[in-house]
């Protein structure tokens, strides 16, 4: 008989950056976005790896326009993001707005389209996380740091607002 021990195979929790880092590399971004003129800070999603999408939301309590750039993949003509705050708890402001006013607008690094945003429930939340999952192998460690689920959000393509002209009587 032995005495070696074996050793106990531990799930490492994963290491998030400090809170005030994530939030200087997210107004960099925006920054080299804004500066840039929407030419750098956009992209599609590859095989094995997101993309970046600008999702444009109506403020839930001032009704003014906001921001964010956000990592996204794609399925089918959806459009998926993960509401994670930077695996923060809370849940992130353009989430939030989203909620209460789903319909918005995103910026591709190929164009705009309108969309209508919804959190992916059962089976269709289940199949997006497992898409994610492929992408992020530490994707249920990083979720674990939160407590409360990650939604997933689905920003579903809609057809351009249609604006009746105003006529003056």
């Amino acid at each position: 008989m032995s005495n070696e021990r074996k050793p106990v195979e531990r799930e490492v929790a994963p290491r998030v950056p400090p809170r005030w880092f994530v939030r200087t590399v997210w107004a960099l971004h925006r920054g080299v976005y804004r500066i840039t003129a929407g030419r750098v800070g956009l992209r599609r999603p590859r095989a094995r790896s997101w993309g970046t999408l600008r999702v444009i939301t109506t403020g839930r309590r001032t009704g003014c326009e906001h921001s964010v750039i956000l990592g996204y993949v794609e399925d089918g003509p959806n459009l998926i993001t993960l509401a994670m705050n930077g695996w923060a708890d809370g849940e992130p402001a353009w989430w939030l707005n989203l909620q209460a006013h789903p319909e918005a607008t995103v910026e591709l690094a190929d164009g705009s389209r309108f969309i209508s945003a919804h959190a992916a429930q059962g089976e269709e939340r289940d199949r997006l996380w497992a898409r994610w999952q492929e992408i992020d192998a530490n994707l249920d460690g990083h979720a674990a740091l939160r407590s409360t689920e990650t939604a997933v959000v689905v920003l579903e393509p809609r057809p351009e607002p249609h604006h009746e002209p105003h006529v003056l009587s």
